[in-house]
């Protein structure tokens, strides 16, 4: 019955357990939950690595940091950001773009939400943004999944620019992760050429 009440509760990582496993250590703890309430488990590893490790840097993400991302950056490295709900990567870019003395108001920073008909509107600025050394930042690229791959799509558009891009030059994409873990959207040569953030909600 004591055990029963245990796997019933909410958050079973702070329940106490049966009386004659009062006195299990942290870690035999962990794998009870491990073995039982495998949904307990990332919170009871972040109260056990936080506690054994006398800090919260090891389980705690710190900020998203545009500055020290962009600085990682070059012409021929684009930054993709995986969206995620109520999370905006745009106003952190417009951030870094007005320190390099770059927006929209002044025709150097140029941001396509991506959708229908804009496939032809985005290549051409991709290839006058490259040749200018201008700033281009293409949204929700996973609703344009048949222009991403090949030759004629974003994969290979970019490869053409990165031959002679300006070395200002610089682009931001952005798309929702995939449905399912074992889906692509996004091309691999273009994640692996990225940086990527992946920025959740707080």
């Amino acid at each position: 019955m004591q055990w029963k009440k245990w796997y019933g509760e909410e958050k079973a990582e702070f329940a106490d357990l049966p009386k004659a496993y009062k006195e299990i250590s942290k870690f035999h703890r962990l794998l009870l939950l491990r073995a039982m309430r495998p949904d307990r488990v990332p919170s009871a590893l972040e109260i056990y690595v936080g506690e054994k490790m006398g800090d919260d840097k090891y389980v705690k993400q710190p900020p998203f940091n545009i500055f020290e991302t962009f600085a990682e950056t070059d012409c021929r490295t684009p930054i993709f950001f995986v969206l995620f709900p109520g999370v905006d990567p745009t106003p952190a870019v417009e951030l870094v773009a007005a320190k390099y003395d770059i927006s929209i108001s002044n025709g150097k920073f140029i941001n396509i939400s991506m959708g229908q008909g804009q496939e032809e509107p985005a290549r051409k600025q991709l290839f006058e943004c490259a040749k200018t050394g201008n700033w281009i930042m293409l949204q929700n690229l996973h609703l344009m999944q048949s222009w991403l791959t090949g030759l004629n799509g974003l994969e290979g558009f970019l490869e053409q620019v990165y031959l002679t891009s300006h070395p200002k030059f610089r682009v931001f994409i952005s798309s929702e992760p995939p449905p399912l873990p074992l889906m692509n959207i996004i091309p691999e040569s273009i994640l692996q050429a990225s940086i990527k953030v992946s920025n959740e909600a707080a």
